[in-house]
């Protein structure tokens, strides 16, 4: 279908493992843009999500798993498309009530890499965890020419040639496809990325069908164990079903 995400276009863990390590250590604003991009992967978040996102939406332990605590995004929509004249405006969360939050689990990975930005890079005024160098929100192309050197530094000419990770979004299809690809329920995942579960269906379809053979395997597995159960059961109690029998008619 015409809206279906692009197979050859999402990156598998080992190629979103190489992008972010590029931008890691590319010079200039790479560093800070790490964890930024480690968002939209780990947690499937939407680069205005990200931009929006202050610490205290962040639960982020020592050791296991975080929660972000998600509320709203940040979309550039120019000074003529405000009420105040702003070139930035603050919007709910994609398809919720204006004051709907969306609470996303974050593994040990992103829980280390928020902590460790934080603490090299601080937070902004208003809490922001991500801010230029003025301390105002992350501009959308800067953060693609960001995205553009890092695919240059750690893609191959095989992976240019097919289109992959071309957009900083498809990172979070990449983080969607691989909790679909690792037997999350897609109701869940839905819930996580903050779409319906139509929309989920419709957009990740190829990967779905993934999922269901996964599935399969699962259950045929399951299958398999129970009935080697059933059987040993049974090749240990027949012959003392058999000797009580005699007994019996003795």
């Amino acid at each position: 279908m015409d809206d279906a995400v692009d197979l050859d276009c999402v990156p598998n863990p080992d190629q979103v493992t190489r992008l972010l390590e590029a931008l890691r250590q590319l010079p200039g604003r790479g560093a800070h843009l790490y964890a930024f991009f480690g968002c939209m992967y780990y947690a499937a978040m939407r680069p205005a999500e990200v931009i929006h996102l202050k610490k205290s939406q962040c639960r982020l332990p020592a050791t296991g798993w975080g929660l972000l605590n998600l509320n709203g995004g940040v979309v550039t929509a120019g000074k003529d498309w405000t009420d105040d004249g702003a070139v930035h405006e603050i919007h709910s969360l994609k398809r919720r009530a204006a004051k709907a939050t969306r609470p996303v689990p974050i593994p040990p990975v992103l829980v280390r890499i928020l902590r460790d930005h934080i603490a090299c890079f601080g937070v902004a005024p208003d809490g922001r965890i991500f801010q230029n160098t003025a301390g105002n929100y992350i501009d959308t192309s800067a953060y693609n020419i960001t995205w553009n050197r890092a695919r240059e530094a750690a893609l191959t000419v095989d992976e240019h040639a097919l289109n992959l990770a071309k957009r900083p979004y498809d990172l979070r299809h990449a983080g969607i496809s691989f909790w679909l690809a690792s037997g999350v329920d897609p109701a869940e995942c839905a819930r996580r990325a903050g779409q319906s579960i139509q929309v989920l269906f419709r957009y990740y379809a190829k990967f779905l069908a993934e999922t269901r053979d996964h599935a399969n395997q699962l259950i045929e597995h399951s299958m398999n164990q129970w009935e080697a159960t059933r059987m040993s059961s049974q090749a240990q109690t027949g012959p003392e079903i058999f000797r009580t029998s005699r007994a019996g008619r003795g």
